[in-house]
Order: C-alpha cells, then structure tokens, then sequence
C-alpha cells in the first residue's frame, strides 16, 4: 500500500536531502512539502504548498497524512532572538504534527538534536527537550527521535563554529574509532537515509536513536 508523506523543513541541510529520497521511494505514491520560501525540484509526486506557519490551519491541505517528516530548526543568529527560535523550532512543528494528526497521521519521524532535554540549563538542547516531550504526549503510533551530532554538509548560511567544528572533525577522524565516529559528526545524506529507513519500518511507540544507531541505519540497502 502506498502512503502520502509530508516534510517540513525541506529546504533545510537534512530536508534537502531527505526530500529526494521521498520522492524516489515506492512507499510513498504522494509528498507534500510545506515550505516557506521557493524550491527548484519538479517532480509528479511532490505537491509543494507556500504556508505562513503562524496560520497553517488556513492552507493545510484537507487530505489524509500517513507519515510526517520533521525537519524544521533554525539558528539564534537567524532567528534574532529566543522567542522567534522557540516559535520556529517548537510551535510551527508540533502545530503541524497536530493538524496532521487530526487528517490521520500515524507516524512522526523528527530531526531533534544530542542532548536534548527538557530540563537543560542550555537553551538549545531545553527547546529540544521541549519539543519531544509536547509530541510523546500526543500518542502517535509511532514518534521516531533522531538526535544526531554535528550535521556535516552545505549549508546556505555561514557558522563560523560549526566550520571549525567540520574541519576538526574531518582532521582527526582518522584517528577515531569507527564506532565512535558518528559521535564526532554525520553527514546530512546519513540523517535523511536513516528517517526514511525507519518509516519504512512501521514500528510503534517512541523511539530516540542516537548517532551510532542513525549511520548503522543509513547503511542498509536503499530500495
């Protein structure tokens, strides 16, 4: 049976990748992509919608919604302060994982971040937590909770910290352990693999996968 899928974020790191991926893939016969800035990919499965996501009840598509794919953050440099962050990277998300829920969602699979907790005195990892702790209440079938570490790939914005980062990372990898590799970083193309891997999958319940868990996924043969 084929599903129709959502994603938002696709213009993201992860997104940008992951969006092909859905497209390409025989278990999704339809991909809905809520964005709020233009996309160059054409495809006869992907149905692009332009949503403010301060009002998505007005635009959000009145249709049946299998699987939803959470790709959506941003940055305190971008978003100019925390209120703005916290609007970006915990309402718009669990406002559209609700509506989709209410057009029969069964399955969420979300982008979150190492560390990610609820009580952190660090904002970053506490909206995070936030953010996982309002989408458990909402009993999906199935929530899956990809926390990686540093995302290595293109980004369209400049991080001075992260650069540095990447390149340390690219540095002393060979010195690192295979096992421990993911801990220090995972590209892109691997977070966006490992979401499809476990939608796919259709378990229940709620799942957090950590780096070494998302690359042993994103090594299992595409379809």
């Amino acid at each position: 049976m084929t599903k129709h899928a959502m994603i938002i974020g696709a213009t993201g790191l992860v997104g940008s990748k992951l969006l092909p991926l859905l497209l390409d893939s025989r278990h999704y016969e339809k991909v809905t992509a809520l964005v709020r800035r233009p996309i160059s990919i054409k495809h006869p499965k992907l149905n692009v919608i332009y949503v403010d996501f301060r009002q998505l009840e007005g635009s959000f598509p009145n249709e049946s919604i299998d699987d939803l794919f959470g790709c959506l953050g941003t940055t305190i440099k971008k978003a100019k302060s925390k209120d703005v962050m916290y609007e970006i990277d915990v309402l718009y998300t669990l406002n559209t994982v609700k509506l989709a829920q209410a057009h029969g969602l069964k399955r969420c699979m979300l982008i979150s971040a190492t560390g990610a907790n609820a009580d952190s005195s660090i904002f970053y990892s506490r909206i995070k937590g936030e953010l996982e702790a309002k989408l458990r209440k909402l009993e999906l079938h199935q929530l899956s909770i990809f926390r990686p570490s540093l995302l290595v790939g293109e980004r369209e914005e400049f991080r001075l910290g992260e650069q540095m980062a990447i390149k340390l990372f690219h540095g002393l990898s060979w010195a690192v352990p295979q096992p421990l590799k993911a801990s220090f970083g995972l590209k892109a193309e691997q977070v966006a693999h490992a979401m499809l891997v476990k939608a796919k999958q259709q378990e229940s319940g709620t799942h957090v996968y950590k780096p070494a868990q998302i690359a042993s996924f994103s090594k299992i043969i595409k379809e």
